[in-house]
């Protein structure tokens, strides 16, 4: 029950933060709160279930949620501006540097047998572009561009750059994004990019990519694996393809997947962080009670069961 009270708790929190009211309608019946809806479609990501099997689920957990068809309905009636400030909400530190980058992402295709049966070659390439900025310090997702058709990676950055929380110190991505006027676009917001320069020719003039080429570091600019990592992990947690078939919802299912990605963030980054503690408490421990062979047994002993911890 504490359990079930921790996250009730966290997700009011975050809606109370996102500033966002209790119900999404004015005149309908106040049957259920707004904040019931976003745990149920968190969960519902989270576990990879169905509408039908997560109402169900925490029916059985003794949850007061919506039925199935209302989650449907909620999750293509939410607006585009609600899910980026429940993202924003997520983040509440400060941002030094980011990584933004982008990666396809696939849709639910029929069998093969169906294609056979109709003539038609398999697979069917239907893409979706996802674009994403991280932070690189805490692996948190800042920003989010799902879009339905192939496009340049560069073509999403502004967008990126303005649904930021806070502004960054610091800017990396790879030579694809490397354009004079997203340096210029940077430079006015006070953000340092970090873009190696492409392999088209010698840098002419003395304006914005000049300038960022001249201060470019190698060692900042590889921070930028970090968003590689966190695409990988996302698709290892929730799969490659989005399941969902209209616009609104697939747009719902990417912003729940990123939003339980930051809040579990938080949850390991304070476990490990507190497994580190416990190391560094136990060697300085041991290092200051070497003159001393009773406190160091006693320390040996302890260190044993926090391994096996």
């Amino acid at each position: 029950m504490k359990q079930k009270a921790k996250l009730i708790n966290k997700v009011k929190h975050l809606i109370k933060r996102a500033g966002l009211p209790r119900w999404l309608h004015h005149f309908g019946p106040k049957k259920y709160e707004f904040w019931q809806h976003v745990i149920a479609l968190l969960i519902k990501q989270e576990c990879k279930l169905s509408y039908r099997r997560v109402s169900r689920l925490l029916e059985w957990l003794g949850h007061k949620v919506p039925t199935y068809s209302a989650l449907a309905k909620m999750s293509k009636r939410i607006p585009l501006g609600i899910w980026q400030r429940l993202l924003k909400a997520t983040i509440s530190h400060k941002i030094h540097i980011s990584a933004i980058d982008s990666s396809g992402m696939s849709r639910p295709l029929p069998s093969p047998y169906y294609y056979k049966r109709i003539d038609k070659p398999y697979p069917v390439e239907i893409p979706l572009k996802l674009s994403i900025a991280v932070d690189t310090r805490t692996k948190k997702i800042l920003s989010l561009k799902l879009r339905d058709k192939k496009c340049h990676d560069i073509k999403d950055a502004r967008c990126l750059i303005n649904l930021f929380p806070s502004r960054p110190r610091k800017l990396v991505a790879d030579k694809g994004y490397d354009a004079t006027w997203l340096h210029e676009f940077c430079n006015e917001r006070g953000i340092e990019t970090h873009i190696p320069v492409r392999d088209y020719g010698k840098l002419k003039g003395f304006n914005a990519r000049t300038k960022a080429a001249k201060r470019f570091r190698k060692r900042t600019y590889h921070r930028r694996e970090i968003v590689e990592s966190v695409f990988a992990s996302i698709k290892k947690k929730f799969g490659v393809s989005v399941n969902s078939l209209s616009a609104r919802t697939r747009r719902a299912e990417i912003y729940c997947r990123a939003i339980t990605h930051n809040i579990l963030g938080d949850v390991v980054g304070l476990f490990q962080h507190s497994l580190s503690h416990r190391k560094l408490y136990i060697s300085a421990l041991i290092n200051y009670s070497k003159k001393n062979r009773g406190v160091l047994i006693w320390l040996k002993t302890k260190k044993k069961n926090f391994q096996k911890i």
